[in-house]
């Protein structure tokens, strides 16, 4: 197929954002909590909260659709299926967990301890968002689309 399907994208992106804000809420709002506290008040900073997790929402959402965008791009080259899906979301977590987490314990702004389950759990997160995520997506069938 010559196009990526736009419609799936978003269908298996929002199923793909809604594991990662699920994830993310488990881990933050609940596994994390007290020590997320502990730190933000070491930082001098207050609780994440209100506007701040909104926008963390909404971030998890596009991620998911980027996600998906993603398989979708490389799926004529690695071919349908979960091991595709694995492909995009060790490429998404490289760019969005792992990356930005390093800097963050490098600067000391959290404990090593949260930083590092906080890059494995991620690691999971986006690997079922992303198999998620690709049993949503499917090709347009061939001849489906009217020449412009």
């Amino acid at each position: 197929m010559d196009r990526i399907n736009m419609a799936r994208v978003l269908i298996g992106g929002l199923a793909a954002g809604l594991v990662i804000n699920i994830g993310e809420f488990l881990l933050n709002g609940i596994v994390f909590a007290a020590d997320l506290a502990a730190a933000m008040a070491r930082l001098q900073l207050p609780p994440v909260g209100g506007s701040a997790i909104g926008v963390f929402v909404i971030v998890a959402f596009a991620l998911g659709i980027a996600l998906v965008w993603l398989y979708a791009a490389i799926r004529p080259r690695f071919g349908a299926g979960m091991t595709t899906a694995l492909y995009a979301a060790a490429t998404v977590w490289g760019l969005a967990y792992l990356y930005p987490s390093i800097g963050m314990g490098m600067m000391g702004l959290f404990p090593a301890r949260l930083v590092v389950i906080g890059i494995i759990w991620g690691l999971v997160e986006v690997c079922v968002a992303a198999v998620v995520g690709a049993f949503f997506y499917r090709e347009e069938p061939a001849g489906a689309r009217v020449a412009a």
